[in-house]
C-alpha cells in the first residue's frame, strides 16, 4: 500500500475516533466542542498591559492572564498536539490586534505594513510539537485580520545552546538567551523599512526571550512596536 493511501486511513481513522470519542474544548474541557462560545469570547477581551520583570523595551501586550481557556489553549496545543487550536487562537490575536489598532498603538489604514514575527523556539522543541505553534499562530492571525495589511515574517532562530528554561529565574533566563538568538537573511527586508513589527509568542514569563529577540531585531535595523504573547504570566 502506497504512502497516500496510508495517509488516508490515518485521516478516515481520525475522523472515526471523532465520532466515538467527541472532542474537548481546548480552552475549558466541555466535551462535544473543539473551541466553545464562553472560552472565544474569554480570548476577544480587550488585551491587557504587561510589566514583564526583564524590559523589553517596546510596549508587552497579551489577551489575558495565563489562566483558564488561554493557559488550557497553549498547553493543549503545544504539549497534546491540538493543532485544532491555532485557529482559535490566531482568531484571538488578530481580535487583540484589531484592538490595539482602535487604540491607535497600530494603524491598519496607513501604507505602512503590519509584520508579525514569532519568538524564536527551541529546534527540539519545535520538531517534537510538529512545527513551530507560534508561527502558525502567526498566520491564522494575519488570515483573520479584517484587511490585508499583515503579514508573517520568520527569521528568528534560537541557537543550540539555549537550555530549557522552566524553573529559571528571570535573571538565568535573560542569561540563558544571552546571544542566543540570531537573525536570519528572511528579514533583511525589513532592515531600516518604516513597517510595525509586532513579535508573537505564545506565553510570556519574564520577558527575557522578549527582550533580546528585540535587542537582536535592534541590530539589524528593525524597529519592533510592541511585543504580544497570548497569555501574559
Amino acid at each position: 500500500m502506497g504512502e497516500f493511501a496510508f495517509r488516508d486511513l490515518g485521516k478516515l481513522g481520525g475522523a472515526a475516533l471523532d465520532l466515538v470519542l467527541p472532542r474537548e474544548c481546548g480552552g475549558c474541557g466541555r466535551p462535544g466542542e473543539q473551541w466553545c462560545d464562553t472560552c472565544a469570547g474569554e480570548l476577544r477581551d480587550h488585551p491587557i498591559r504587561l510589566t514583564p520583570r526583564v524590559d523589553p523595551g517596546v510596549p508587552a501586550w497579551a489577551l489575558g492572564r495565563y489562566s483558564g481557556p488561554r493557559r488550557r489553549s497553549v498547553i493543549e496545543m503545544k504539549e497534546r498536539g491540538r493543532r485544532d487550536l491555532v485557529g482559535p487562537l490566531g482568531a484571538a490575536v488578530a481580535a487583540a490586534m484589531t484592538c490595539l489598532n482602535r487604540w491607535g498603538e497600530l494603524d491598519f489604514d496607513s501604507e505602512r505594513p503590519v509584520v508579525l514575527i514569532p519568538a524564536p523556539s527551541r529546534s527540539r522543541a519545535a520538531r517534537s510539537r510538529g512545527g513551530d505553534p507560534v508561527r502558525k499562530i502567526a498566520r491564522a492571525a494575519v488570515g483573520a485580520l479584517p484587511t490585508d495589511c499583515g503579514e508573517v515574517r520568520s527569521g528568528l532562530v534560537m541557537s543550540r545552546g539555549v537550555r530549557d528554561s522552566v524553573g529559571l529565574s528571570a535573571a538565568d533566563r535573560a542569561t540563558n538567551v544571552a546571544g542566543g538568538i540570531s537573525v536570519t537573511v528572511a528579514l533583511d527586508e525589513l532592515a531600516g523599512r518604516d513597517v510595525d513589527v509586532v513579535l508573537l509568542d505564545d506565553v510570556l514569563t519574564t520577558g527575557a526571550t522578549a527582550a533580546e529577540s528585540i535587542r537582536v531585531l535592534g541590530q539589524h535595523g528593525i524597529r519592533t512596536t510592541f511585543a504580544l504573547v497570548v497569555a501574559g504570566v
